[in-house]
């Protein structure tokens, strides 16, 4: 059987899928819908990842050739799993493994947003520091604040279980359904409203997708107290960016923290510019041992489909 990698992985999940199956790798960045289209066509299994264009367009037309898309990587947003299950098309993903890596990340972007540390280095950097002063940039301390998690999901969880363990933080959280063990203590709000104005420090760990596509949006954002942070580690699409970047030019809330934007790789001038920001680039796995694992799990899911097996992590 022939497999189609759409972006390079890590060596050590190339020599394994080259061990197993006739493997092509494309180098050209993430596959248009076109090249999506074709794909389905030309090669058995298929490991995709972020970007790619398996919308509903790429399945139409003849009975694909492609058995699975084993997507390497937690959210399959860019792939329309309903028309790829139509379509015969068996849809996994890699959860588990990414957990905690997301999760460091978001609280890397907590502590660098509320802390003023990307603004602190840009003035080092630049040569711009006088030298210490008692009011020189003035963040929000952290320990003892209140954080809301958007999506008490997997990742949600372990940001929370870090924000309490570590940092003696209050819990606040808000998830479409009822989470009956949140995994420390924390207490469930019943409107997104609701834990905006009741949270200091705000994370969003939602799947994205068209559900949740501008969850975060003008409405929701003005329920945000003045001196609160927002961080998002979700998908960038979750947020209605232009509202995000009007409420940090007003000042109404005091800083952002993110990984994710709404049409990477292209980053607003507007939001560039602010100071009150840290802005990574997408970084939330990016650590080798976490992407080995990935790309190992996206496999084995496609070997096991190749096999007749039902695979570890169906969609």
């Amino acid at each position: 059987m022939n497999l189609l990698i759409t972006r390079t992985l890590p060596q050590k999940v190339l020599d394994a899928a080259r061990a197993r199956f006739d493997t092509t790798v494309h180098e050209g960045g993430k596959l248009s819908p076109d090249e999506a289209r074709a794909a389905l066509s030309d090669y058995d299994l298929i490991i995709p990842t972020l970007g790619d264009a398996f919308g509903a367009a790429a399945f139409e037309g003849p009975a694909p050739r492609t058995r699975v898309l084993a997507n390497f990587g937690v959210g399959y947003n860019h792939i329309d799993a309903p028309a790829a299950r139509a379509a015969g098309v068996e849809v996994t993903n890699t959860p588990g493994v990414l957990t905690d890596a997301t999760a460091d990340i978001a609280m890397t972007l907590l502590l660098m947003a509320a802390r003023r540390a990307s603004e602190g280095e840009r003035v080092v950097r630049a040569g711009a520091w006088k030298g210490w002063t008692p009011t020189q940039m003035l963040g929000l301390h952290v320990t003892g604040k209140t954080v809301g998690i958007v999506g008490m999901g997997r990742i949600g969880k372990a940001v929370a279980k870090r924000c309490h363990y570590g940092f003696d933080m209050p819990v606040v959280f808000h998830n479409r359904s009822a989470v009956a063990d949140p995994g420390m203590p924390a207490r469930q709000l019943g409107s997104l409203s609701e834990l905006m104005a009741a949270a200091d420090i705000v994370v969003v760990c939602v799947p994205g997708g068209a559900e949740t596509r501008h969850l975060i949006d003008a409405a929701v954002l003005s329920h945000m107290q003045p001196h609160a942070v927002f961080v998002n580690i979700a998908r960038g699409d979750v947020v209605d960016e232009a509202a995000l970047i009007a409420a940090l030019q007003e000042r109404r809330i005091a800083a952002a923290g993110l990984d994710v934007y709404e049409n990477e790789p292209e980053v607003p001038e507007a939001l560039r510019a602010l100071e009150n920001t840290a802005l990574l680039p997408h970084l939330g796995t990016a650590a080798l041992e976490i992407r080995e694992a990935m790309g190992m799990l996206a496999l084995d899911n496609a070997t096991a489909v190749a096999e007749g097996r039902s695979p570890p992590n169906p969609v």
